[in-house]
């Protein structure tokens, strides 16, 4: 029964380094541009410099291993306004998630001012907006597969399957970039999740957490038939800050030194 136990325990030892491991597998997204589903009238695309991105979305182990090293943002000790009731609701208790399975899920019903932190204390960011739909446009072939029609199909028919927060991460395609799981698994934050609502002019403004919790303005669509990127956009547009739901995750990015 011992030899069991110890063999079990270095399992789950094992696991969790491979998972943890993950935290560090980030990817080179070279600079580009594109024109976003809003955007200005006259269509001039947006330039997206070049960053890292992680591979993966942070999954519960991940998040699990955060929260024990920074038990402040443990459920029970967490304040409403950063994160509403539902924080980490799918959690056993404040340092167990449960089902063992869940391990290499991706984590949710994370507020993104936690999101924030995390990243913050891997000394990474969130990705802003317009770089997260320019790793998105890909597939696995092409940095741009919007205009392909399977491409949004598949998109699309995500949308409509519930629960695909439980399956583990890096399960859908590698896309261009080798970033995985963009379409298929999560919803994800950005740092700039509303943003969508800014005139042209304030997008470009620097100081953007003046102008992250309100909204004013009109969706200028660029490209009316994507309803793929409206959704997401629409998805966006309906969030707070302290939001935490359940098929919404996030992960990583950094600025190149």
């Amino acid at each position: 029964m011992f030899f069991s136990k110890t063999i079990w325990s270095t399992f789950l030892v094992l696991v969790t380094f491979a998972i943890c491991a993950q935290e560090s597998q980030m990817v080179l997204i070279k600079r580009g541009a594109y024109v976003p589903l809003y955007g200005t009238t006259d269509k001039k695309p947006i330039t997206v410099a070049a960053f890292k991105m992680d591979v993966y979305p942070i999954t519960n182990a991940q998040f699990l291993a955060f929260v024990k090293k920074h038990p402040e943002y443990s459920r029970s000790k967490m304040k409403g306004i950063f994160a509403e009731k539902s924080y980490l609701a799918q959690w056993q208790n404040d340092f167990d998630y449960g089902k063992t399975n869940l391990s290499n899920a991706p984590v949710t019903n994370v507020s993104w001012f936690i999101a924030k932190k995390y990243c913050e204390c891997q000394e990474k960011r969130m990705p802003t907006m317009d770089e997260w739909e320019y790793v998105a446009m890909a597939d696995e072939k092409r940095v741009d597969a919007r205009s392909k029609e399977e491409f949004n199909k598949y998109i699309l028919s995500w949308y409509e399957k519930p629960k695909t927060y439980v399956n583990p991460v890096g399960k859908t395609f590698k896309n261009y970039w080798g970033v995985y799981d963009m379409h298929g698994l999560v919803w994800e934050w950005t740092s700039d999740f509303n943003s969508i609502f800014l005139s042209g002019e304030s997008r470009k403004d620097k100081d953007t957490d003046k102008n992250l919790f309100c909204g004013s303005g009109s969706i200028n669509a660029s490209d009316l038939m994507n309803y793929a990127a409206f959704m997401r956009y629409g998805f966006r547009a309906s969030l707070k800050a302290n939001y935490a739901s359940r098929n919404l995750g996030f992960r990583c990015a950094k600025d190149l030194k």
